[in-house]
């Protein structure tokens, strides 16, 4: 084995990535999935518009994007009632939150972050030397005011919430998210991610104050906007912090035929009501499916919903696995307490069907 001179924070890094994609489970199983139904896609698809704008923007991909994210940043800064100057674009919210990071996290500096949730942020966060603290859950969502109360006490330099949140689905309301910025210790930045914001009941969202240095938001194309693959997110901020954005992002790494998709969804008002219906419609279906076992499911403000499997996380495991070796592709949380639950993904009538006829069997499998 060749012994490369890797940095000693890479080298004492393990060798491990937040998700194993379900195309690796189909590989080792030999067979495809017959839901694929775990990793909270879109599974309704983007806008016919912006299927249309992709198209036809193929024929150009010899070009680079716009470095500037010109037009999609004015049609978002138009779609918000803010300045183009508050909003950055990254390839999807992953970078975002890799540059977030770099930006602010180097060896020794304290990032802030609730015990189970998104691990990518975490993922980045390690990369850059930075020394994760964490406060658990409390009633299976993050607690903002346990985040505020660790922050103050490690000097936490970024803080991390979820609302709504994943992997739970769970969420607080718009007054909640105010009283927490409001309250972010100086010193301190709250990264507030708001992927799944658009499936959200109303009040969930807080009114966006550009002014304020202490907390950007993150979103996406990803969920409702089912522009997953494309890999295009954004940023709001301060106008400081947002540019600042320009001395680390990959200026040529967005994705052209995306940037134009995405564009064109904004321009569709009749999609995204019509996917947040039929997101709806998946959830009741999926606890319908959990109920007809027996089993509960936590009230959702996303694209998903958490079975409660009703004893531990070895017996979810159990569960998960018996879901997969019937073909449903789901996935779940990764610590205790929330381990007791699996995480199921709005999926069409078919996916759903198809669930609907392995879990019975996978409850029992797991039952032994």
């Amino acid at each position: 084995m060749v012994d490369y001179p890797f940095t000693d924070l890479i080298a004492g890094l393990p060798s491990t990535v937040p998700f194993v994609g379900p195309e690796a489970q189909e590989r080792a199983q030999g067979r495809r999935f017959r839901a694929r139904i775990g990793a909270n896609e879109n599974v309704f698809g983007p806008s016919p518009k912006a299927l249309a704008a992709m198209r036809e923007a193929a024929a150009e991909t010899w070009m680079y994007a716009d470095p500037e994210s010109h037009d999609l940043r004015h049609a978002l800064a138009e779609r918000h009632g803010i300045g183009p100057e508050n909003i950055v674009i990254g390839e999807g919210i992953d970078a975002l939150f890799q540059y977030v990071n770099r930006l602010f996290v180097e060896p020794g500096v304290t990032v802030a972050t609730s015990q189970g949730a998104y691990p990518t942020f975490n993922f980045h966060a390690v990369g850059f030397g930075g020394r994760l603290v964490t406060t658990p859950y409390v009633n299976d969502r993050e607690d903002p005011q346990s985040l505020l109360e660790l922050a103050r006490r490690e000097a936490a330099r970024l803080i991390f919430i979820a609302n709504p949140d994943n992997p739970m689905g769970t969420w607080w309301p718009a007054a909640a998210i105010d009283d927490m910025i409001a309250d972010v210790p100086d010193g301190s930045v709250l990264c507030l991610d708001e992927a799944y914001g658009e499936f959200a009941p109303p009040g969930t969202m807080p009114s966006l104050d550009v002014d304020n240095p202490k907390v950007i938001r993150f979103r996406t194309f990803s969920k409702a906007y089912g522009m997953a693959g494309a890999r295009i997110g954004y940023a709001i901020g301060e106008a400081g912090l947002i540019k600042a954005f320009d001395k680390i992002r990959n200026h040529f790494g967005i994705n052209r035929i995306a940037q134009i998709g995405a564009l064109a969804s904004l321009r569709d008002a009749a999609h995204l009501p019509d996917v947040v219906a039929k997101v709806d419609a998946a959830r009741s279906r999926i606890a319908a499916i959990a109920g007809e076992s027996g089993l509960a499911t936590l009230p959702s403000a996303t694209n998903f919903v958490a079975v409660d499997c009703g004893q531990d996380g070895e017996f979810a495991r159990k569960v998960l696995g018996a879901l997969v070796q019937r073909g449903i592709f789901v996935r779940m949380p990764g610590v205790t307490p929330l381990d007791r639950c699996i995480r199921i993904s709005a999926g069409t009538p078919q996916d759903l069907d198809a669930l609907a006829e392995a879990f019975p069997a996978a409850l029992s499998d797991a039952r032994g």
